[in-house]
This record gives structure tokens, C-alpha cells and sequence, in this order.
């Protein structure tokens, strides 16, 4: 299957599963005023780009954690769906607190 016909939903789901599963990473942060649940899948000019919001840890490294979601993300949409983002934006909207 050719990755433009995969919904961007669908690679939006991809992305939130692996962003989850990095250590540090509370959640997803969604906004009513750029309408997304965390994540967005952009195309424009045979580019992908993804740009999560997440939640992290209190204590968390932001560049570390930053970084282990650019990879996991990436990693988890070649596997699942075959394609490579040409960038993955990392946006730490917020922290939550120790359990």
C-alpha cells in the first residue's frame, strides 16, 4: 500500500502508541483551538510531518525523552506503515506531578 493512501488519522494513532510507550512520557495533550488529540500528521509537498504534544513526567529530561519520541515514532511508522516523517516536532505542553 502506497503511505499517501493511509489515512493521517491512522499514522496519528501510530504515533501516539509509540510516543506512550517512551519512559517519561505522561500523555497526550490535545487542543480545541488547532483541533488534534495530541498529535497532527501534516503532508504538504510529499513531506510527512508529525508534531506530537505530550505530557511529561515531573523530573523528566526533556531533551532525552524529546529525543527517544523523535526515534520511537519514526521507528514505529516504518514498521507499521512503511513510511519515514521527514520531521517529528516534540511540543512539552505541560508536566504532571510525581506519583
Amino acid at each position: 500500500m502506497s503511505p499517501s493512501l493511509i489515512s493521517p488519522d491512522i499514522l496519528a494513532s501510530y504515533a501516539a502508541d509509540a510516543a506512550r510507550e517512551v519512559a517519561g512520557v505522561s500523555g497526550l495533550v490535545g487542543s480545541a483551538l488547532h483541533r488534534h488529540d495530541g498529535v497532527r500528521v501534516t503532508r504538504e509537498d510529499g513531506r510527512l510531518g508529525v508534531e506530537l504534544h505530550l505530557a511529561l513526567a515531573w523530573g523528566a529530561s526533556v531533551p532525552a525523552v524529546g529525543a527517544q519520541v523523535q526515534s520511537a515514532v519514526s521507528d514505529y511508522l516504518a514498521r507499521m506503515a512503511d513510511v519515514r516523517p521527514d520531521v517529528v516536532d516534540v511540543v512539552v505542553d505541560e508536566f504532571t506531578p510525581k506519583p
